[in-house]
């Protein structure tokens, strides 16, 4: 029971992040490993959440895989951004 559910809740944090699904194995001790590509903005505080989504048994790794051009509405939230903190800085 404990791992349907937090497999579900760990595949749907990782989607909702933006994240693309590659690869789900379950292993014979009952562990499951999920593959999957994310990008690193969408990563902060993961562990936390992790930790809270399976009673902290949850673990995960990450290693740099590519760079890759971000979606528009989000590279013009961080334009927006950085515009706003060099008006205010500069006055």
């Amino acid at each position: 029971m404990f791992l349907a559910i937090t497999w579900g809740d760990v595949i749907g944090d990782l989607s909702r992040r933006r994240g693309l699904i590659s690869d789900q194995e379950q292993r014979n001790d009952g562990a499951v490993i999920v593959r999957a590509k994310v990008p690193l903005s969408e990563m902060f505080g993961y562990s936390t959440e992790l930790r809270s989504m399976t009673s902290g048994r949850g673990t995960y790794q990450m290693q740099f895989d590519h760079y890759e051009k971000c979606p528009k509405n989000i590279s013009d939230e961080i334009i927006k951004n950085v515009t706003f903190k060099t008006k205010t800085k500069n006055n």
